[in-house]
């Protein structure tokens, strides 16, 4: 895949472009529907399949007060983007200027003069331009207008999780809910958290017996406080875990904290950089009397993550 992060470093138009358009947050099933259509229709015409996307999310530009947390951050948008086979991906610089461009240039003057579109792959609530003007309605005016088709995708259902239709915002609330199986429908893999193993508090191994690697979250969206079983990404290599999310009520210092101990894992790893998927909320956080009573939990918590880690194999 191609990537350009800047339009102006655009110098001629795509060949028989295939565009579609979106923040993508989460890169979630609807999002990978988008992209088969885009990649098949532009086969069938020998064209481009081109995603176009924008950095920072508009909302932290048009919203500024409270945005919402992000699903996946720039970088992981990259990856899932390209592991769906578009060609070229666009990331527009979003700021007030560009917000403010009307429909009719941002089809004219950016898709059509600037990428080479030639068909158009949309939702049905699919809106563009100053204030979001623009509607698959003038979309496909526009289309009659300036010689481009346009293609409008049916919502993908959530089936009988009760969301409606597939949208970031239910994903969110799946995972703030600490719902990961949920989420994980939605998105078609499993949510994943990506951060720094930091020094911790030296409480894992020496007091409990269990040594575990404490994050430092790049990420913003993070599930809700408890012990989840993981997977966890580490050197190439995949290997199985639990996470504690939340303020370690025993020890009652009100810190939080992800932690997450690899199983049948010895190696140092401080300062690298570790993926965890998040597969099943195992319970929630608890207080114990005894540091003793908490080692134990964490070993039945242990037994519990590998019968549900098994099932995975």
């Amino acid at each position: 895949m191609k990537l350009i992060e800047n339009i102006e470093n655009i110098a001629t138009p795509f060949e028989r472009a295939v565009v579609t358009i979106g923040n993508f947050d989460g890169v979630h099933i609807g999002h990978q529907a988008l992209f088969h259509q885009v990649i098949e229709t532009a086969d069938t015409i020998s064209g481009t399949s081109v995603a176009i996307t924008f950095e920072p999310h508009p909302l932290r530009v048009l919203k500024k007060d409270a945005p919402p947390p992000q699903i996946t951050l720039y970088d992981q948008k990259i990856e899932l983007i390209e592991k769906s086979g578009i060609d070229v991906l666009v990331c527009i610089p979003f700021t007030e200027a560009f917000a403010d461009l009307s429909a009719r240039a941002f089809v004219h003057d950016l898709l059509i003069q600037k990428i080479g579109m030639q068909v158009i792959v949309v939702g049905q609530d699919y809106t563009f331009g100053r204030k979001r003007e623009g509607n698959v309605a003038l979309l496909r005016q526009y289309a009659r207008q300036l010689d481009f088709e346009v293609v409008v995708l049916d919502w993908i259902k959530s089936g009988r999780l009760g969301a409606g239709r597939t949208s970031s915002t239910k994903i969110r609330e799946f995972v703030m809910q600490g719902q990961l199986e949920a989420a994980q429908k939605l998105l078609g893999r499993f949510y994943q958290i990506r951060g720094t193993v930091v020094t911790g508090r030296d409480r894992g191994g020496k007091l409990l017996g269990f040594p575990t690697a404490n994050i430092n979250l790049y990420d913003e969206l993070c599930p809700q406080t408890g012990v989840y079983a993981v997977s966890v990404e580490c050197r190439g290599k995949r290997f199985q875990g639990v996470a504690n999310i939340g303020y370690s009520p025993t020890f009652d210092d009100h810190i939080f904290t992800v932690e997450v101990h690899i199983l049948d894992f010895k190696e140092d790893i401080y300062g690298e950089t570790i993926r965890v998927n998040f597969i099943k909320r195992i319970r929630e956080e608890k207080k114990f009397s005894q540091i003793s009573e908490l080692a134990d939990q964490i070993a039945k918590d242990i037994d519990v993550a590998r019968e549900i880690l098994h099932l995975l194999v």
